[in-house]
């Protein structure tokens, strides 16, 4: 018989949500989520499952059974020759990274942060950027899901194909994630060059950037014309790094976070804190090399409230203008830097953002200093307002306070 935990609170990551599941699970084997299902349904309960917590949203909130799935997270078959490896779903990324280097081989594209279970990554679509690439769950040929009925089916492109589609971008719907198959590449270094430009600049020669960098995306910085450029590429250089404690954490982050809370009692103060780190900070040319994802992956310090949502590529300028125009007209509205713009090839998955289209993903945050939430309920709205107009899908693992009432997927109309 498994046993569940009362009386545990989950928060995610950023402490923005959170809740008190009546029971609390962490299996070690498909026997014992089986039972857990079996008990769910003779108490007609709902079951959410979770990883990390990394979500800023809601998506894993429940009040019934929550199953933490970080005791099942081994890796089962590493294929060289397919270049493949099969893992249980509790697995976290950051674990596998090791793992996979271990075998001289790496996953094509992470997120930012890899403190998050393989099945989650898929369960919300993860991305990071880069046209040629797609949102993390494209890199996933196989995975087997345990329903609710404790029936185990394997799906992938030759097999339970439609379900596949589905599981893919599954937001927990369709049953426990049991083992992922990712396809992999060869290990790789990345050489980032990051350096200073203009919005102007980068929105008038898009496709040039988009052609000149494998993994390019940028940072605007909003209240001005102010934007960084970002490229990371395939090297066969040597690891190099530039990383300093004292701008990093000192200037970086201490310094930063004393002034964004200073600025909740002077919102009119972030406009020259964003201009002020830009200068600071992003102003000269930096270059990293490491392997892969050691420069994918980077360190989240900031508790904040993150919106993201895709558009369609073609629409990257016409919908960062707007927005950039709808802070210059009001100026009670202000928005922390950065607007995090990258990109993403489509795919057909079906809830995925990027279905059938190739889209521009246009991150937005607040930062909660010292725990502080700051105003921004106009400039959320503004945000998805401008997002919505143009044809926008929001990123399921982040905020949105507008929820689109139906998606439409192709022959598909899915309620969200």
């Amino acid at each position: 018989m498994v046993h569940g935990q009362g009386g545990v609170k989950f928060q995610n990551w950023a402490k923005t949500y959170g809740s008190s599941p009546e029971l609390y699970f962490q299996p070690t084997s498909v026997e014992e989520i089986r039972e857990i299902l079996d008990m769910a349904r003779q108490r007609n309960k709902r079951v959410k499952v979770v990883g990390g917590g990394h979500s800023p949203s809601d998506i894993a909130c429940t009040d019934d059974f929550m199953i933490q799935m970080g005791k099942m997270n081994k890796v089962l078959k590493v294929d060289k020759e397919k270049q493949q490896v099969t893992v249980e779903g509790g697995i976290f990324l950051s674990d596998l990274n090791v793992e996979l280097s271990k075998h001289g081989l790496a996953l094509a594209n992470l997120g930012a942060v890899s403190e998050v279970a393989a099945a989650g990554v898929i369960g919300t679509g993860t991305h990071n950027t880069g046209i040629k690439h797609g949102i993390l769950p494209t890199q996933v040929v196989g995975l087997s899901l345990l329903t609710a009925s404790g029936d185990i089916l394997e799906c992938s492109e030759s097999i339970n194909a439609d379900i596949f589609q589905a599981a893919r971008l599954h937001l927990g719907c369709l049953g426990v994630v049991l083992t992922v198959t990712f396809q992999c590449v060869p290990q790789f270094h990345l050489h980032e060059v990051t350096f200073p430009s203009t919005l102007t600049e980068v929105l008038n020669h898009l496709d040039d950037h988009l052609k000149r960098s494998q993994y390019f995306r940028f940072l605007w910085f909003p209240h001005s014309e102010n934007v960084t450029v970002i490229y990371q590429d395939p090297t066969n250089k040597p690891p190099s790094s530039s990383a300093n404690w004292f701008w990093d954490y000192a200037v970086g982050y201490y310094l930063l976070e004393f002034l964004l809370w200073i600025s909740t009692f002077v919102p009119s103060l972030v406009r020259w804190i964003n201009r002020f780190f830009f200068w600071l900070l992003f102003s000269s040319r930096v270059e990293n090399i490491n392997v892969s994802y050691k420069i994918f992956n980077y360190e989240c310090r900031f508790k904040q409230h993150v919106q993201d949502w895709a558009i369609p590529i073609e629409k990257t300028k016409e919908a960062l203008l707007e927005l950039k125009a709808a802070l210059e007209n009001n100026p009670k509205m202000v928005a922390h830097y950065p607007v995090e713009v990258r990109f993403a090839r489509a795919d057909e998955i079906w809830l995925s953002p990027c279905f059938q289209r190739d889209s521009c993903y246009m991150n937005i945050i607040m930062y909660r200093p010292y725990g502080k939430n700051v105003p921004r309920l106009n400039y959320w709205l503004t945000y998805e307002g401008i997002m919505k107009k143009y044809g926008g899908r929001p990123h399921w693992a982040k905020e949105a306070l507008a929820v689109l009432p139906t998606l439409s997927c192709g022959h598909h109309l899915l309620s969200c």
